[in-house]
């Protein structure tokens, strides 16, 4: 699959609630922006994996910026891309590259929480 085609794929997804077990859910927000420092693909998104009735347990986004690791050796990103691991969890720098690669990244931190949690799953 080509680029545009992963990239319509997301964008497919905009909107979109599954239940991935008992009590749990993926939601999905994916939507065209302008091409900016902060969001360079064009692309405003945010991927959630939570319980249905609570705080989101991952979450990949690009809505804010985070705080960049420190060091004389790194180059900071203007763009917003990130994960959250927890709710309470400030974020962590992602690398966009592929909406595939985008979504692979996320579902395997879904699993990665359902696995830690004891959450049956069959991802």
């Amino acid at each position: 699959m080509d680029e545009d085609a992963e990239l319509e794929l997301l964008l497919s997804l905009d909107g979109s609630s599954f239940e991935t077990a008992e009590d749990y859910v993926v939601e999905f927000m994916a939507r065209r922006t302008d091409q900016t420092p902060e969001r360079p693909h064009g692309l405003s998104y945010a991927l959630v994996f939570r319980p249905k009735d609570g705080e989101p347990l991952v979450r990949f986004d690009n809505a804010h910026p985070v705080k960049r690791p420190g060091g004389k050796f790194v180059k900071a990103s203007a763009a917003n891309d990130h994960w959250h691991r927890t709710a309470n969890h400030p974020g962590r720098p992602y690398v966009f590259t592929t909406a595939a690669q985008l979504l692979d990244d996320f579902w395997g931190e879904v699993k990665r929480a359902m696995d830690e949690r004891g959450i049956p799953n069959d991802l």
